[in-house]
């Protein structure tokens, strides 16, 4: 697992740069999202700047396998931005609220490997926020993902009903984190520990 804070260190490593050419083989090449590519290569917008805290699990060669961008939600942000009106009433923010966005997974991974990467990335995500005294992630997704985080046994909710949103349907949601947070997920068959020491890097 690596850890990095701040778009200008991560565009130092080659496995962070790894990180933005994946996201634009997943979101600009294969799920068509109209977002800026830089290069032709790199799938980076307004939210990849010195507040962004990334996330990437890597294989043992290195090789980017997940990866999830996270935001702090005192300053503008995705949901509050870009989709308000997802929320019956105000996004909610605040110094111990996190959004996640691009959440990543390496289109050359196998169905059981996307499975593992998944939920190794799940995982690093929870022990992240309890590392850092996070208590909710806030994020967008489509239906059919949104259906699947459900799925994982923690504490879920939507803000609103699902909006259509150039042929998708969205759902703002909230994640509450919390000491029960990682038995939830073990219930589930979701948690992969990864060790805090890994999550020391970026506060």
């Amino acid at each position: 697992m690596h850890i990095e804070a701040g778009f200008g260190p991560a565009m130092e490593s080659e496995i962070f740069r790894s990180m933005f050419a994946e996201r634009k083989r997943v979101f600009v090449d294969l799920l068509r999202w109209d977002i800026p590519v830089i290069g032709g290569c790199y799938e980076i917008d307004q939210f990849d700047n010195e507040r962004a805290v990334y996330i990437v699990i890597a294989g043992k060669d290195g090789c980017h396998l997940a990866s999830a961008r996270l935001l702090p939600t005192t300053v503008p942000h995705i949901l509050d931005s870009v989709f308000p009106e997802l929320c019956e009433g105000a996004a909610p923010t605040g110094r111990h609220i996190l959004e996640i966005t691009r959440f990543c997974l390496s289109r050359d991974l196998r169905a059981r490997e996307r499975l593992e990467a998944r939920n190794q990335l799940i995982s690093a995500l929870v022990d992240y926020a309890l590392a850092h005294q996070v208590a909710s992630f806030t994020g967008v997704a489509e239906w059919p993902w949104f259906q699947q985080i459900l799925g994982f046994g923690w504490d879920c909710r939507p803000f609103g009903l699902p909006t259509p949103a150039d042929g998708r349907g969205l759902v703002a949601l909230q994640i509450d984190i919390d000491g029960h947070t990682r038995d939830q997920l073990r219930a589930a068959g979701i948690y992969r520990p990864l060790g805090l020491s890994d999550l020391s890097a970026a506060a």
